[in-house]
């Protein structure tokens, strides 16, 4: 039975003394990509697709576009309210995503270094793919990123196991 005249008990924070000291650092990365996939997702939602199917046509204008070819085509009949609060959701959804990882790396949790080393290494294959198809520095530092990213958090799993 629960005691509830006592005094809470104050929890404190212990960090695991082999966890990797970059874990602060990816969490902070982490907490900045949901921070900028919330503000996304925020501003799909206040805009709405009328402003998006405006600025696409703007855009089709400018640079003597086909709107009815490929891409362009698909993607101005994708902007209706439908798809714009579907991606919306998915946006706020990736935002938690990365405010939970970042909460558990911050808090040196494993579950979090797991997370974090999947979620990572799933791009690897398209960074990659986008290093062959546009190499340059900015290819090259996005792979490199997510590179450490996962090396930092695989080492952090396999201290933690041994």
């Amino acid at each position: 039975m629960i005691d509830v005249g006592a005094p809470s008990q104050e929890r404190h924070y212990n960090p695991d003394p082999h966890a990797h000291p970059g874990l602060h650092a990816i969490a902070i990365f982490e907490a900045a990509k949901g921070l900028l996939a919330l503000l996304a997702a925020s501003g799909l939602e206040i805009l709405g697709p009328v402003p998006l199917q405006r600025w696409l046509h703007e855009l089709i204008n400018r640079f003597q576009l086909d709107p009815h070819h490929g891409a362009i085509e698909w993607l101005s009949n994708a902007l209706n309210p439908d798809s714009v609060h579907l991606a919306a959701a998915i946006g706020l959804a990736y935002a938690l995503l990365r405010f939970v990882e970042a909460w558990g790396l911050w808090r040196v949790r494993t579950w979090a270094s797991w997370l974090g080393c999947i979620s990572a290494a799933v791009y690897l294959p398209l960074d990659v793919y986008a290093l062959v198809q546009h190499p340059g520095w900015l290819s090259v530092a996005v792979f490199a990123i997510n590179l450490i990213v996962v090396w930092v958090l695989a080492r952090d799993i396999f201290k933690r196991h041994h």
